[in-house]
């Protein structure tokens, strides 16, 4: 039986802005998202029909099986291992869909080059309305800002050391929801015009502190009205108490923050990148 594997970071978004376009390879977000060193392992393998599971689990996950299809053309199952949880704002459907995409690719005759993969998992992303940027983060890894309509995977990485990231998730927000609101979508891009150009100041420091990148996120999380749930808005006003600083993770209703709190789970921020595993 055929099969391979691929990694892709988790990537934590604190601000998005929604470039609209009738072309799903067009479409995308500007803003800001850092990954970590949690993320997604992803084995595919030959299979009598195409199947997907996530953590033992059996699941409808339109991305992957349209991304599996569309490289292979034969059914493959499709086993996701992850210790994040999925719709908390991890980018999880992005980097299971791009970890697939490099696993899959291993198993093709003629393989595509590794900027192709990252295009074909983005335009999965938009079609199925699961995310608009991710992919970009999880395909360069580090903290990146992103700057330029048009161009889906162009970013910018900030100077940002190693360091220790806290998280707590709370509830589920569904990415679809947030994204087909044409009203809610006005308002998320009047805050991030704000926001870029805030983080735009970011991109010529030779060191840049990762707190001043969440202060510009809870911001942007509060005028873009995001910022809602009550467990969330008082968490950060906590760690924010104790001298740490906080924001709400895009999109859910989940909090990142530089030093522990209650509850909080311990991960790394970190600048590596989605790739094939041995």
């Amino acid at each position: 039986m055929m099969s391979a594997r691929a990694f892709a970071p988790g990537n934590i978004s604190g601000v998005f802005k929604i470039i609209a376009d009738d072309d799903p390879a067009k479409m995308h977000s500007l803003g800001l998202g850092l990954t970590v060193v949690d993320g997604v392992s992803v084995v595919v393998s030959s299979a009598p029909r195409s199947t997907v599971s996530f953590n033992g689990e059996n699941v409808d996950f339109p991305t992957v099986t349209m991304l599996a299809c569309r490289l292979y053309g034969e059914p493959l199952h499709v086993e996701i291992e992850s210790r994040l949880p999925l719709s908390s704002g991890f980018g999880l459907s992005g980097a299971s869909t791009l970890a697939t995409a490099y696993a899959v690719n291993c198993l093709r005759a003629q393989p595509c080059a590794s900027e192709e993969l990252a295009m074909q998992a983005h335009i999965a992303e938009v079609e199925n309305l699961t995310g608009l940027g991710d992919v970009c983060a999880q395909y360069h890894g580090g903290c990146l800002v992103k700057l330029t309509p048009g161009v889906p995977l162009d970013a910018q990485r900030l100077a940002v050391s190693d360091q220790p990231i806290y998280f707590r998730y709370f509830a589920p927000i569904s990415t679809k929801q947030v994204l087909s609101d044409k009203r809610r979508r006005v308002q998320v891009n009047g805050a991030a015009d704000l926001a870029l150009s805030e983080l735009a100041k970011l991109t010529n420091n030779r060191q840049v502190d990762l707190g001043e990148c969440i202060r510009i996120s809870k911001q942007f999380a509060h005028d873009s009205g995001l910022l809602q749930n009550d467990q969330v808005i008082d968490t950060i006003a906590g760690i924010e108490r104790a001298g740490g600083t906080a924001s709400m993770i895009m999109l859910g209703e989940a909090v990142f923050s530089t030093i522990p709190f209650e509850g909080a789970t311990e991960t790394m921020f970190s600048v590596a990148r989605a790739r094939v595993l041995g």
